[in-house]
């Protein structure tokens, strides 16, 4: 069933309406459990909208497997989308940047706070997004170091490639997981692929999570795949890798690769000369998860990063 959580108006008789998708079995009790998938913070962010997609395609082809409540947000942000646009137009405002808002607050703020309300209560909350248009990312789950004895053990259950614990001191108190943490519904920070792209291979493996994390939750009883078990960054190093000269970045390494410490991942050149500007090396060894896509660098762009094995 199609509802509108959010609806304001907009100059020129516009609206701003945020809609979600629940789905819920014929017969229903005060004790199901309840979750919510939220996309389209950011405009630019397109991952996120095949995963509801296709979760859709699978729950209403077996309904008879549903015993909770799935709520699907496929647009939290649905001017960003509609154009291409990381932030709210018009407001020049990061989505992300605004929560939990208030109902006494401007416009914007009073329309986080009713999707925050709207979420309240809920038994999880999966924040799925993308990378921007500059890098792509492996299937990885972010998670706050506060929050991490609690949500490393769902995130295990998500079919990601990996989870990475941040510091808390780098993680902002205005995002929507933060607050949604924050009143005890716990939401998982879902980061993949590329912005502005679909691509097909990372949802599907995140909506066999889902259905799988559903499964441990009671709310799915069909069939599931196996799940991966994904790496912790908890007692590994990060290895960032940053370009030193501007060019243009040929990259050789891809996401997933295993790579050495002094492996070259790629190099820089210089299109008028036909010269090597840099040859970019590994600062350690271990697994690619993040690759640069878009090829114009300057000093100190990000290139790669590596996720380093226990030793490192």
């Amino acid at each position: 069933m199609v509802e509108t959580v959010v609806s304001m108006g907009l100059p020129v008789d516009e609206r701003l309406e945020i809609k979600k998708n629940r789905l819920m079995p014929e017969e229903t009790s005060d004790n199901m459990k309840r979750i919510g998938i939220v996309t389209g913070t950011h405009g630019d962010e397109l991952e996120g909208q095949f995963v509801c997609y296709e979760l859709n395609q699978r729950i209403q082809k077996h309904p008879e497997y549903l015993h909770g409540i799935v709520d699907i947000y496929p647009a939290f942000n649905p001017l960003g989308i509609d154009s291409i646009t990381r932030g709210i137009p018009m407001f020049d405002l990061d989505m992300n940047r605004i929560f939990p808002g208030s109902e006494e607050g401007p416009m914007m703020e009073t329309m986080v706070s009713r999707l925050m309300s709207d979420l309240k209560g809920a038994d999880m909350c999966i924040d799925i997004h993308a990378s921007n248009i500059y890098l792509e990312e492996m299937p990885q789950v972010r998670i706050n170091e506060e929050t991490a004895d609690q949500l490393v053990p769902y995130a295990r259950l998500l079919n990601v490639d990996f989870v990475w614990i941040h510091a808390a001191a780098t993680v902002l108190e205005s995002t929507l997981a933060y607050s949604l943490n924050m009143i005890d519904v716990p939401t998982l920070v879902v980061e993949m692929g590329v912005g502005m792209r679909i691509t097909k291979d990372y949802g599907y493996q995140l909506v066999d999570g889902i259905l799988n994390l559903m499964k441990e939750m009671g709310i799915w009883s069909g069939p599931v795949e196996s799940v991966r078990e994904p790496l912790i960054s908890s007692d590994r190093a990060i290895g960032f890798v940053n370009a030193d000269h501007p060019g243009i970045y040929l990259p050789d390494a891809r996401i997933f690769d295993e790579v050495m410490r002094g492996d070259v991942l790629g190099k820089i050149v210089d299109p008028l000369t036909g010269s090597v500007l840099e040859e970019v090396k590994a600062p350690i060894t271990g697994k690619v998860f993040t690759r640069r896509e878009y090829p114009i660098v300057y000093s100190g762009s990000l290139l790669n990063r590596i996720l380093g094995g226990a030793e490192e």
